[in-house]
């Protein structure tokens, strides 16, 4: 886990105490750190003071100040990626379905089950993981490709089009002998062993 970062958990925001405590109880018997906020407002000070949200957020569609559609708009506006499931009302089904149109993860309509809440909320902590996950491995790209120099990466590119080394060197007008040496500290510095294998590491988004 990076310097900074916490475990997984799961950032439970309703305004009403005997939901919280309820929801706090079901979440950890099933072994899952909850972390409660009484407000939208408590949660975005939490994000003003406190390291990056990893796990999920469960928010409740009816609240003061804040609305949960009001404060997941904010978490859109500020660049938060973490999954938001919503806690709604029958009334509040279309909000919901406009919510999941800007990137909210799902809503579970009230009255739940414990079972299905707690399964969408496994189902949101597991495509954090995964988002933390794909967003780390682009970092570490990011550091191996700023690592190669402009001739080596002018190489990269070109091995991971498919070319051979002779049409490689015709275009740079450099011997055969400087593209495999070039060749060879990209496939080093990138830590791949074959053009396809090159031509895969960039494509990944």
């Amino acid at each position: 886990m990076p310097k900074g970062a916490e475990q997984a958990t799961v950032y439970l925001v309703d305004d009403d105490a005997t939901v919280r405590a309820a929801l706090t109880f079901l979440l950890t018997s099933h072994g899952l750190p909850v972390c409660s906020f009484d407000s939208g407002p408590a949660l975005l000070e939490r994000l003003d003071t406190g390291p990056a949200l990893r796990g999920c957020i469960l928010l409740d569609v009816r609240m003061e100040p804040l609305s949960g559609l009001q404060v997941h708009d904010e978490l859109v506006a500020r660049g938060v990626h973490t999954p938001v499931i919503f806690l709604t009302g029958h009334g509040d089904i279309r909000m919901a379905v406009s919510a999941l149109k800007k990137g909210a993860f799902d809503f579970v309509e009230k009255p739940f089950g414990d079972v299905a809440l707690v399964d969408r909320v496994c189902d949101a902590l597991a495509a954090d993981a995964e988002q933390q996950q794909r967003r780390a491995e682009g970092d570490s790209r990011g550091e191996m490709l700023a690592g190669l120099t402009q001739r080596e990466q002018d190489v990269m590119h070109r091995v991971a089009a498919g070319k051979l080394n002779k049409v490689i060197a015709d275009e740079m007008n450099v011997s055969m002998r400087t593209v495999e040496v070039y060749r060879a500290r990209v496939f080093a510095k990138l830590g791949v062993r074959s053009s396809a294998e090159l031509a895969t590491l960039l494509a990944k988004k």
